[in-house]
């Protein structure tokens, strides 16, 4: 009968040799992949991505509404920073950082 501690060295065992064949599925996917996008001349503007460097979406969601003490920026939408709830809570208006 097996014990528990020889279990899991076996599952632990199990596990470091599922990582290495996964690594190596992906190794064979990538190439694949790459081989197509060759093969069709397929670009990063085909398939959605951005080719403009820095553009992320760093400034999509809208214009910048309110800065903070130390440059942080804020848009006024979603949750509200915590350098700003910070401020706030020291006494401070929203509308003080206004941009």
């Amino acid at each position: 009968m097996a014990t528990y501690e020889k279990l899991m060295e076996q599952a632990e065992e199990l596990r470091r040799q599922a990582e290495s064949v996964r690594q190596q599925e992906i190794q064979a996917i990538v190439m694949e992949i790459r081989e197509k996008i060759r093969q069709f001349g397929i670009t990063a503007k085909d398939l959605g991505f951005s080719t403009a460097a820095g553009s992320r979406g760093a400034n999509k969601a809208g214009t910048v509404r309110y800065r903070g003490p130390n440059g942080e920026i804020w848009k006024g939408k979603g949750r509200r920073p915590e350098w700003l709830n910070q401020a706030i809570s020291a006494g401070r208006n929203k509308s003080d950082f206004a941009v």
